[in-house]
């Protein structure tokens, strides 16, 4: 069997080196991949959002399955026109995407179904949107959402009117985000601990990976502005059994019920962000495919065989997947460059990848990196992401952070803190 991997990315990385331990070598290809992922599977140049290019690729190649890592490409469509060719790939159709490219739709589409969420209204108008936060609709902090893909950077928390205004000013008239901000979504902010679930889904089941958290802002104790997530960690010690059914009862069922009766049924990783409310847990945002930094927590968790899992939700007939799952904490910590999310210099040496990755229990997993020569350079905002795993969060926190403290390269920045809410969790229950 062959199997590509779409992307460049962590998440890609932790995909092709988990697939590629399934596989005979040679049969996990990734485009374009990185140098990371050269290292467990083979990297072709293919530019991802030309669909046309992909699947030619996929048939060129003979490829059995497709796995889509990041959004763009399920927005664009390329489901849709894998599906048309006859080629298996795992992810949702352009129109079930819309639960992540546009916020408008995600929304909607959770008070047409009653799945809990914040209360919310959506403004393309300028001066409606200027009036509404000078107002405080929503009460303070309030939440401002771009509606389309922003990279994971389209939301501003504003703590008060003033900043509200400006908020909606930098979005609606200046174009912050570009096109994805031509409408935005103005939300009430809601108070809790924070989680990513992810389901595989068949279009009308679903099989729950272990429950993780990430760390959206750039710098320790949750201040600085949200980044595409400095770390995570997984399993999360706030997802019990019986919130788990409760997440699949009032929100993963709803979901695809809702997806299927419109005509366009769920296949693919549903990603829901999840706000663990005094009420209840309500959906923060949907993502339809695998999280990052999450996935570099998670997979190394399934030590079971995921392809045959991933094959057959592609193929609507996923069943209940009867697959191991590890309970060791798992923590992944990313080293980013200086500046990151804003601008960065790249171009710089990476020091000590060897012996990290000789270490036992660590993973490194490259993001923004690239080969030049002998050496390996940074080439992104996040650079590397390393994960360290062990028989409690106590252990795998500090395997995680004495590798990435090996790792050198300059204006590397790290967050110190992943994991600690975790820490503090699992001691007190």
């Amino acid at each position: 069997m062959k199997v590509l991997v779409l992307g460049s990315g962590a998440r890609e990385h932790a995909l092709v080196w988990k697939l590629a331990q399934e596989h005979p070598p040679g049969s996990v290809i990734c485009a374009p991949g990185n140098p990371g992922i050269s290292k467990v599977g083979s990297c072709i140049p293919v530019d991802i959002t030309n669909l046309e290019d992909v699947c030619s690729l996929a048939v060129r190649e003979s490829v059995d399955l497709t796995i889509v890592g990041p959004e763009m490409p399920l927005a664009l469509g390329i489901v849709d026109m894998f599906t048309k060719a006859g080629l298996a790939i795992f992810g949702p159709t352009r129109a079930a995407a819309q639960l992540e490219s546009s916020k408008a739709f995600a929304k909607e589409f959770m008070a047409a179904r009653s799945i809990p969420t914040a209360q919310y209204q959506v403004y393309s108008d300028a001066p409606t949107a200027i009036k509404a936060a000078r107002e405080g609709r929503f009460g303070f902090p309030v939440v401002l959402k771009a509606d389309g893909l922003a990279g994971g950077k389209g939301v501003i928390i504003a703590p008060d009117g003033e900043t509200a205004e400006q908020a909606v000013r930098s979005m609606l008239i200046e174009r912050r985000f570009g096109d994805a901000g031509i409408q935005i979504v103005m939300e009430e902010y809601m108070e809790g601990e924070e989680v990513s679930f992810f389901a595989i889904c068949d279009g009308r089941t679903a099989w729950a990976l272990p429950a993780s958290q990430d760390h959206k802002r750039i710098f320790d104790n949750d201040r600085g502005p949200n980044t595409g997530g400095m770390g995570a960690f997984a399993p999360s010690p706030c997802v019990t059994p019986s919130l788990k059914d409760r997440i699949f009862g009032e929100i993963i069922e709803p979901v695809l019920n809702g997806l299927s009766e419109a005509g366009t049924p769920y296949r693919g990783l549903l990603y829901v962000g999840l706000m663990l409310t005094s009420t209840g847990p309500k959906v923060v945002e949907f993502n339809v495919r695998f999280g990052d930094p999450e996935t570099q927590a998670v997979l190394p968790m399934i030590t079971g065989e995921l392809t045959p899992i991933l094959l057959a939700a592609a193929n609507g007939e996923m069943g209940t997947p009867k697959c191991a799952v590890s309970t060791w904490p798992h923590v992944a910590v990313v080293a980013a460059s200086q500046g990151y999310p804003d601008s960065h210099e790249t171009g710089f040496t990476i020091g000590g990848l060897e012996n990290v990755e000789q270490m036992s229990d660590v993973i490194v997993f490259h993001a923004g990196t690239e080969q030049v020569g002998d050496q390996i350079k940074t080439a992104g905002g996040r650079v590397l992401s390393v994960v360290g795993r062990g028989e409690t969060f106590d252990v795998a926190i500090a395997r995680a952070y004495e590798a990435i403290d090996q790792i050198t390269f300059t204006g590397k920045h790290v967050r110190r803190d992943i994991g600690k809410k975790a820490l503090s969790k699992s001691q007190t229950s």
